[in-house]
């Protein structure tokens, strides 16, 4: 092989390699940091990219689902694609559909989900867009408070799960865990959802349970029909209550004073 022949070639490998190295990764990764028994489902959704006027007949696998088994085969990680071709249509993501869910009961049927959301926009205002550390990752912030209450004649122990957003210091804000990123922040990068658990549960409904030094106390209302069973001033009379694995209890969280 000649000099200028190996050069020539020694010059084709060098941009070939530097062409490799400038492409952008394609997707990015979701993950999440829960409270022990907590874990999330996530629904990526895809619109026509921009400048593009086609559409997908019936809006058909415009969607991508993950952990949509949960709890089983969970996975923490999920690694979700910027763009994706359906029906000849090309496709970019838009937001990312979250529901995060907890079992507080011994059987499947004694679980609960909130919801939150990621928006993906090609531009946003400084003041809306989430930033990235130099390590590529960025993170968003949230608590899950459980929310008790009864439930039919026998009054069984229901749970509901109740997640708002929060700053990096545990401010509790008003709506659902949120953030929103623009599609040129997100090639290569980690978006982290990382979800406290409040401390304390509190009542679904005010005014149905009365709270003492050891617990929370059941209002009786006029009778075990009254579903709603409003205290109405009366601190004196209450109910007992099935918690989900049937036994029968005075006072919540202890079950017996």
């Amino acid at each position: 092989m000649t000099q200028a022949l190996r050069i020539t070639c020694l010059g084709c490998c060098l941009a070939i390699t530097a062409g490799c190295a400038d492409k952008q990764p394609d997707t990015f990764t979701f993950t999440a940091d829960l409270p022990p028994g907590f874990g999330y489902q996530a629904i990526a959704v895809y619109v026509p990219n921009k400048g593009q006027t086609c559409t997908v007949p019936g809006g058909r696998d415009t969607e991508l689902g993950y952990n949509l088994q949960w709890p089983k085969d969970y996975l923490p990680n999920a690694e979700i694609p910027l763009y994706r071709t359906v029906s000849g249509c090309p496709l970019v993501v838009s937001r990312i559909k979250l529901v995060l869910s907890s079992i507080y009961g011994p059987h499947w049927l004694d679980s609960s989900r909130d919801t939150a959301n990621v928006v993906i926009r090609d531009e946003l205002e400084e003041q809306y867009k989430g930033t990235f550390s130099e390590a590529g990752e960025t993170v968003f912030h949230g608590q899950c408070q459980w929310l008790f209450r009864t439930s039919g004649k026998p009054r069984v122990l229901r749970k509901i799960l109740d997640c708002k957003k929060t700053n990096p210091q545990g401010v509790v804000g008003t709506g659902r865990p949120f953030s929103a990123y623009t599609l040129d922040q997100l090639p290569g990068k980690t978006v982290r959802m990382r979800i406290k658990l409040a401390d304390e549960e509190r009542p679904y409904m005010k005014d149905t349970w009365v709270k003492f030094p050891k617990g929370w106390k059941r209002c009786m209302g006029d009778n075990f029909e009254d579903q709603y069973a409003f205290c109405f001033g009366n601190h004196k009379d209450f109910s007992g209550f099935q918690m989900p694995d049937g036994r029968q209890c005075t006072i919540y969280p202890g079950c017996t004073e």
